[in-house]
């Protein structure tokens, strides 16, 4: 039956395969290299937080009463399974309290599916250098980013999740450049991987397994490359087929243009942004306009009367909905929470999303005072500004003050620096690794590229919390091949 619809874009799976196989380090651009260190030393930051959390330490008990061949190590515990096990943990810490990465089109954050698959093969694989890391994570990055711009937001407005779902293609792209998989096996893996997709967005109302969508998606795409190395097919058209296929399933409309042009010049890996508030991205302008309107008119929660917001109709889908105390997810995924939490705060951080913050009755109460509408040119302006705000409060004693954000801190029209992510880096260790250790993984991602091999950061990994020396890898780097 798919071969009798017409094919969305001929030979694109292909092409992606083709392109992720034959691309090599100098190939990538000094820019995109910069952006992926950052991005590899943000997602170590974000994987380590989010292995303490209870949601995470359930997919980790399961992994470890699994068994497996030890191989990589799941961060943290000291424990090592097999290279999909750690993935999968270890991808799910990655995703497991909203800080990881975000490209805005794609609606992706590819450090927590990328970054745990790059280094589990390097473990498995000490002769794995700096500059391999490197290359398999911009490739990667690059193949799935572009299958989640094609897909549009009409994959998400079906009810998908992009994490678990076109995130299986990051996955399989990194996964595939590490193993030097060929065009033909490369072709194969994504064939494999648009099968493994998966992932509901009514998630995002109160449930852990949002987190687990991409522990799965990234499990699901190291699976497929690992089964193309010895020659398991996939699906050729993966990507394209007129039926059947992931975009005509899962999107429905989508945006073919956006597949292959500008391949190899223009470079959707160094796109990437970074989240300066632990939750949605979707809010994090609004929370901009909130916070400034705070600080530089010297207001505080009791003084405002009413809290208006526009924004486009992704993110009033995505965050508007009525906020109930449904567990961390909840609170992390909805901006009358995230404005609530700022205008008594004047900052929204990890510590605002405790059992006891999420139904504070002040939180609760305020809520009422704020009114989220869609705002139509917003969302007249198309994608580039999906995350776009326009902010006004009225205080109790008449005055107005109001606020765009265009594009909020931390994406790349308003970039945040190696500092900032820096301190997000060394908070999110906090307590976890001692300090000296935490440099040694800054250092060694800022130079990745000159790197012989990784194994320093994987032996930080692999210790168990806290770790406060220099651990000792327990087997010889030949044994844990």
């Amino acid at each position: 039956m798919s071969s009798s619809q017409p094919s969305l874009l001929p030979h694109a799976t292909r092409e992606l395969a083709s392109f992720a196989a034959i691309t090599g380090f100098a190939d990538i651009p000094t820019e995109v290299i910069e952006r992926i260190k950052l991005s590899l030393i943000d997602g170590l930051g974000v994987c380590l937080h989010g292995a303490t959390l209870p949601w995470t330490q359930k997919v980790c008990e399961l992994a470890r009463e699994e068994g497996g061949n030890p191989l990589a190590s799941i961060w943290g515990s000291g424990h090592r399974t097999s290279t999909t096990n750690a993935v999968l943990v270890n991808s799910t810490a990655g995703h497991a309290f909203e800080m990881d990465d975000i490209h805005k089109e794609s609606i992706l954050h590819p450090n927590s599916l990328a970054v745990p698959i790059a280094l589990a093969l390097a473990e498995a694989d000490p002769t794995v250098t700096g500059r391999d890391i490197a290359t398999a994570l911009a490739v990667g990055y690059e193949v799935g980013l572009r299958v989640g711009n094609t897909a549009t937001m009409s994959l998400f407005l079906n009810g998908f999740h992009p994490q678990g779902t076109s995130g299986t293609f990051v996955a399989a792209a990194t996964a595939g450049k590490m193993l030097r998989l060929n065009a033909e096996q490369m072709q194969n893996a994504l064939g494999i991987a648009g099968s493994m997709a998966a992932g509901l967005m009514a998630s995002q109302e109160g449930a852990m397994v949002k987190r687990l969508h991409t522990g799965r998606a990234a499990q699901g795409g190291l699976l497929a490359a690992l089964l193309a190395k010895r020659s398991f097919t996939g699906i050729s058209d993966v990507v394209e087929a007129g039926y059947g296929g992931f975009l005509s399933s899962f999107s429905r409309t989508p945006n073919p243009s956006r597949l292959l042009e500008g391949i190899g010049e223009d470079w959707e890996a160094g796109k990437v942004g970074f989240k300066m508030y632990p939750n949605v991205t979707s809010i994090h302008a609004a929370l901009d306009a909130m916070r400034s309107i705070l600080t530089e008119e010297k207001l505080e929660a009791a003084d405002i009367a009413e809290v208006h917001v526009g924004c486009g109709h992704m993110t009033f889908v995505h965050t508007a909905w009525p906020y109930r105390p449904a567990g961390v997810t909840a609170a992390q995924m909805n901006m009358y929470y995230g404005l609530s939490v700022m205008a008594h705060k004047k900052d929204v951080t990890a510590a605002d999303y405790g059992e006891a913050d999420i139904a504070s009755p002040q939180l609760l109460d305020f809520m009422s005072k704020i009114k989220i509408e869609e705002d139509a040119e917003l969302e007249a302006s198309g994608p580039s500004l999906r995350h776009a705000a326009r902010v006004r409060v009225r205080t109790i004693d008449g005055r107005s003050f109001a606020r765009e954000i265009l594009h909020r801190r931390g994406s790349p029209e308003n970039p945040v620096k190696w500092g900032d992510i820096e301190r997000k880096f060394n908070a999110n260790i906090a307590g976890l690794l001692a300090p000296n250790l935490g440099r040694i993984l800054l250092d060694s991602c800022g130079t990745l590229e000159k790197l012989a091999n990784v194994t320093a950061i994987n032996d930080i990994l692999a210790a168990t919390f806290p770790v406060t020396t220099a651990p000792v890898s327990k087997q010889p780097a030949e044994a844990r091949r």
